[in-house]
C-alpha cells in the first residue's frame, strides 16, 4: 500500500498492461477512476496512469477498433501497481496454464514488493505466473471451472467482486474493476478520497454483494419473494444497532433458514460478512470525517464496545483504527465534528448479528 500522500509526494505510478483482444471497457475504467483521485482540498493527482503492452504500437482490442500503446514492457520496471487486464483472442496461452516468452518476460521486470491486480480473466496471467498459489483469487464466473482445473493451488472463491491479497488482487467480470479500482483507492487514501472518485464518475461507491447475484439461477416460482433488498437497506440506516438475523428475517416475512440462503444467493455473502463490511465502512467514515474517540465510534456503528471495534479493524485492515484515523482523518477537521449526531438514538435489546 503506498504511503499517505505528503503535499509534495510525487504520484503513485500505475502501470496497466494490455494485450490483443483487451476490452475498451476494461482499458478506460483504471484509467478514468485513478486519474480522478485528488489530494483532498487540492488538484493534485494521487496516481501516474501509464498504458504498455508487450509490443508497442497498435493493440487490437474486442470492439472494430485498435488502440495505440506508445510503450513496451520497460513501462513495468518502475510501477508502483501493476494491473493486468484479459484478453479476448483466443488461444492466449495463459488460458493452458503457461505463459508465453514475451508475456513471462514482462512479469520478469515486475520488481519485487509491487503491488498487482487483474481484471476479469486477467486473473489467469497472475495464477499461470505463480503470483495466486496458496492464495485467494476471483474471476470472471463464466470461467471458474477453467480456472481451478488449471490451478489447483489457487483458492477460487467463484461469489466475489474482488479479492485482496495484500500485494495480489483480482476481481470478477470488467465493472468488478471498478470495485477494485475503488478499493485500492480506498485504501491508499481513504474512503473520502474514493467517494470523491465515485462522485466524480457516477459510480456507488461500495457495490453491494458479489458477482454470485449475476449466476444464471432458476426463475423463483409464482408468489416467491426472491428478494432480501428491503431487509439489508434497513440494516443499513440500524447499524448501530444490535441487529439479529431473526429480526432481518422477519423483514422480508422469510424464515430464518429461507432468508440466509437467498440472501447469500443475492448479495455473495453471508448476513453476518455483509453486516460486518457495512459496519467497518461506517466506521471508517467517521474515523476520517468526525473527532470522536474509538470507544464512541464502536456503538455507533453496532461493534458495542472499542475493543471488538479494533479487532474487526485489525483483522479486515491490518492496522488499528487509531492508525487509520492518523493517516487519513481529514487535516481541517474539527475535532468535535459529528456528521450523523443522533442524540435519541439507544440500542434495541437483541442479539447482535456479529462474527
Amino acid at each position: 500500500m503506498p504511503p499517505a500522500a505528503s503535499p509534495t509526494a510525487r504520484p503513485h505510478r500505475v502501470a496497466v498492461l494490455v494485450r490483443h483482444g483487451v476490452m475498451p471497457m476494461e482499458l478506460g475504467l483504471v484509467h478514468q477512476l485513478f486519474r480522478a483521485a485528488r489530494a483532498p482540498g487540492t488538484d493534485r493527482p494521487l496516481y501516474e496512469v501509464v498504458t504498455c503492452a508487450l509490443t508497442p504500437g497498435l493493440v487490437r482490442t474486442d470492439a472494430d477498433f485498435p488502440v495505440h500503446v506508445a510503450l513496451g514492457p520497460e513501462a513495468l520496471d518502475g510501477a508502483g501497481t501493476v494491473v493486468v487486464l484479459a484478453t479476448h483472442e483466443p488461444n492466449a496461452p495463459e488460458t493452458d496454464g503457461r505463459l508465453d516468452g514475451p508475456l513471462a518476460d514482462a512479469f520478469a521486470r515486475i520488481r519485487p514488493g509491487t503491488r498487482v491486480a487483474s481484471v476479469c480473466t486477467g486473473a489467469f496471467a497472475l495464477a499461470a505466473a505463480g503470483l495466486l498459489d496458496g492464495r485467494r483469487a476471483t474471476t470472471h464466473w463464466k470461467s471458474t471451472e477453467d480456472f481451478r482445473r488449471l490451478f489447483p493451488a489457487v483458492t477460487l472463491d467463484p461469489d466475489v467482486l474482488y479479492t485482496d491479497e495484500g500485494d495480489v488482487l483480482t476481481s470478477a467480470g470488467e465493472a468488478a474493476g471498478i470495485d477494485l479500482t475503488l478499493h485500492m483507492i480506498r485504501c491508499d487514501h481513504g474512503a473520502a478520497v474514493a467517494n470523491d472518485v465515485a462522485r466524480s464518475t457516477v459510480v456507488p461507491p461500495h457495490r453491494e454483494g458479489g458477482q454470485a447475484q449475476f449466476i444464471p439461477r432458476p426463475v423463483p416460482e409464482p408468489g416467491q419473494r426472491a428478494s432480501t433488498g428491503a431487509a439489508r437497506a434497513w440494516a443499513l440506516r440500524h447499524l448501530d444497532r444490535p441487529l439479529s438475523l431473526r429480526e432481518l428475517a422477519e423483514r422480508e416475512a422469510m424464515s430464518v433458514r429461507t432468508f440466509s440462503r437467498r440472501f447469500r444467493e443475492e448479495v455473495g455473502l453471508t448476513p453476518v460478512q455483509w453486516l460486518t463490511q457495512r459496519r467497518l465502512e461506517r466506521a471508517r467514515q467517521l474515523l476520517e470525517e468526525t473527532g470522536l474517540p474509538v470507544d464512541a465510534v464502536a456503538p455507533r456503528v453496532g461493534f458495542g464496545t472499542g475493543a471488538s471495534l479494533r479487532q474487526h479493524f485489525q483483522a479486515a485492515l491490518g492496522v488499528t483504527p487509531s492508525a487509520y484515523r492518523a493517516t487519513f482523518r481529514a487535516p481541517d477537521l474539527d475535532p468535535g465534528a459529528d456528521p450523523d449526531p443522533d442524540p435519541d438514538a439507544t440500542p434495541a435489546p437483541g442479539d447482535r448479528l456479529t462474527p
